[in-house]
């Protein structure tokens, strides 16, 4: 919601917005765009008067602003759908749709046009320092939206995406998430269905070969021609060599070679999808490559927040198992030598109900020492990682979970923390405990 008011503002409205909580990198971005930010929803905010209240999904019934707006007849409408009529009608759209890498790989199509000359504007729920804001509107034909199954409002319980209506689509992966609004993988599934009936003939699928799932979605009915990436007879990336470089082939023939910032497997696939993308729309492989090797990544993506006594501080935005376990790879790839403590809080509403707990503990496997912090869940913490034993610590009290950290990094160790909100600032307190300790 924050990148559409900015393209909004963009556009040529003025805009306000209003929300409950908002945390950075977001809030800094809105307030260097001049953009007016309210905090909470109170009706008395019906006095500003606007042509149009655009909703978020995080908006339900029983919301003071948003009953107000009903009983007084206002217009209003979703997120989705207004950028979907005002802005992307008349672009060529490339979505970026899956369980993970969503905006890592809507951040690297993005880069990769830009580099090519091409402009475009783009929708990202991240911000890359290399596109310095995660969205703009251009006078450009291309335009590249990170693609969400979330549901978009309390009024319109369809997927985000199903509003987008791509020439290109990338389908990263699929896997159970969003236990709040989905019964199970089948009713995911249903809706990225859906999401391919919107593709035109003339477009361009581009999905990961290796993925069982996506295989059963395109299975229900795919009328737009086919790219698969992660598999010899598509797109392939090769092993990296020890400065991480690695050969990127289309159908068993070498297109070029990335020598990149970014680690782990799971960057590789995301990389031969944005490069495959960006084909479709007219960009060489070998442009996008070269693209490529200057892209420095995304914030909260193994995000260096700080070193202090040789230890250094990470920030990652992974809350599903998956890619919880992917990041902590990635991390040990860049970090063979010297430990990883990660760091978790289950925020997500999938977590905090206890969906896909028992999946967590294996999740860890890769770290040397695992810090839960516990507080506000409805399910017992230490009882699900009970089996990493002594490795696991559960702390239901920040301060108490900084300083155990704090007390226990050792020079050489990286300290991954791992969160889909803000974790109280737990970035500062820990950089901040570990210059007193």
């Amino acid at each position: 919601m924050g990148g559409i008011a900015a393209i909004a503002q963009q556009a040529g409205f003025r805009v306000t917005g209003c929300d409950a909580n908002v945390y950075p990198p977001m809030n800094g971005q809105l307030s260097a765009l001049g953009i007016e930010l309210i905090e909470g929803y109170g009706a008395d905010q019906l006095r500003l008067a606007p042509d149009l209240w655009v909703v978020g999904n995080v908006v339900t019934r029983g919301n003071p602003l948003m009953e107000a707006i009903l009983d007084r007849g206002d217009r209003y409408v979703s997120g989705p759908q207004w950028l979907a009529e005002d802005i992307l009608n008349s672009k060529w759209v490339l979505a970026v749709a899956g369980t993970h890498g969503k905006t890592t790989t809507s951040s690297m199509l993005a880069w990769i046009l830009m580099c090519a000359g091409r402009n475009p504007g783009f929708l990202i729920g991240g911000i890359a320092p290399d596109l310095q804001v995660s969205a703009r509107s251009t006078d450009a034909e291309h335009f590249v939206i990170e693609a969400d199954e979330y549901d978009t409002a309390f009024f319109d319980k369809r997927s985000k995406f199903v509003h987008y209506r791509p020439s290109t689509a990338i389908l990263n992966n699929l896997e159970f998430d969003h236990a709040d609004i989905f019964v199970d993988l089948a009713d995911i599934e249903r809706q990225f269905h859906h999401f391919v009936r919107t593709i035109p003939s003339a477009g361009r699928l581009v999905v990961n070969g290796r993925d069982a799932t996506l295989k059963r979605v395109l299975a229900q009915g795919c009328w737009t021609p086919t790219e698969e990436f992660g598999v010899a007879t598509g797109w392939e990336a090769g092993v990296p060599d020890r400065e991480g470089a690695f050969e990127i082939a289309w159908q068993g023939r070498a297109v070029g070679r990335l020598k990149w910032a970014l680690a782990g497997e799971f960057n590789r696939l995301n990389g031969l999808a944005a490069v495959a993308a960006a084909r479709h729309a007219g960009v060489a492989p070998e442009v996008a490559i070269e693209a490529l090797s200057r892209f420095g990544g995304v914030r909260r993506r193994l995000e260096l927040k700080g070193k202090v006594r040789g230890v250094q501080v990470y920030d990652d935005f992974a809350h599903h198992p998956t890619a919880i376990r992917e990041t902590i790879a990635g991390l040990r790839q860049q970090h063979r030598d010297g430990r990883i403590l990660a760091v978790f809080e289950p925020r997500s509403n999938t977590l905090k109900n206890g969906v896909m707990k028992d999946a967590l503990p294996g999740s860890f496997a890769g770290a040397d020492l695992v810090y839960i912090y516990s507080a506000g869940l409805s399910w017992d913490a230490g009882a699900v990682f009970a089996p990493l034993g002594a490795r696991a610590h559960c702390e239901a009290d920040l301060d108490a979970l900084v300083a155990a950290i704090a007390a226990e990094a050792r020079d050489g160790d990286q300290v991954l923390v791992m969160s889909n909100g803000g974790f109280g600032g737990i970035h500062q307190k820990l950089l901040t405990a570990l210059e007193r300790s």
